[in-house]
């Protein structure tokens, strides 16, 4: 079986009979309809839409054989996959987080830093994180200047670490006391 990716999460019940909220995680919410049966994590469990509409910041979907507001509760919390071979594929420069994750980070002069963890978007932006063999984890820039290299079939990503991060130095502060501001009256 291929590699399943992750396109959708359940949520609570909606109304009485059956329908759930769904959350989906595709560049066009209603692209879960085209992709078949959905599956559990797992794979033992198949899911088939049979409607959905949108709602306010998700889509209110039923299930086929979901017919009551108690079989829709216990639902609630399932994410939903399909096999990677069902997505479209990618533009260049574009990537599904699936197929970054776990990907050697190295420097641009080849020195290891770690592995890809995961892929976040906080709203301002997209961030790689990646796992040091040893040392904290690493959030940086998912952007061309620090990654400018993207090798799936090579199993890495290039990263141009950045010199110096805006708003890390310690401006107006005392040079012998880290964090106290100074008082210039």
């Amino acid at each position: 079986m291929s590699a399943l990716i992750c396109v959708a999460r359940i949520g609570a019940a909606h109304g009485v009979r059956g329908a759930v909220k769904l959350w989906t995680f595709t560049e066009d919410p209603f692209a879960v309809k085209r992709y078949g049966p959905l599956l559990s994590k797992d794979g033992k469990r198949q899911f088939e839409l049979a409607q959905a509409r949108e709602g306010k910041d998700h889509l209110v979907a039923t299930f086929k054989g979901i017919t009551t507001r108690d079989e829709a509760e216990r639902l609630n919390g399932i994410e939903l996959y399909v096999a990677r071979e069902k997505l479209p594929a990618t533009d260049e420069d574009e990537y599904y987080h699936a197929d970054l994750i776990g990907l050697a980070a190295v420097t641009i002069d080849g020195d290891a830093l770690g592995r890809v963890l995961a892929i976040h978007n906080f709203g301002a932006g997209d961030i790689i994180e990646i796992a040091p063999p040893k040392g904290p984890m690493m959030l940086l820039p998912f952007t061309n200047a620090v990654v400018p290299e993207v090798d799936i079939a090579g199993g890495r990503v290039v990263i141009a670490l950045p010199q110096e991060i805006e708003g890390d130095r310690n401006e107006g502060t005392s040079p012998g006391r880290p964090g106290e501001v100074r008082d210039e009256n």
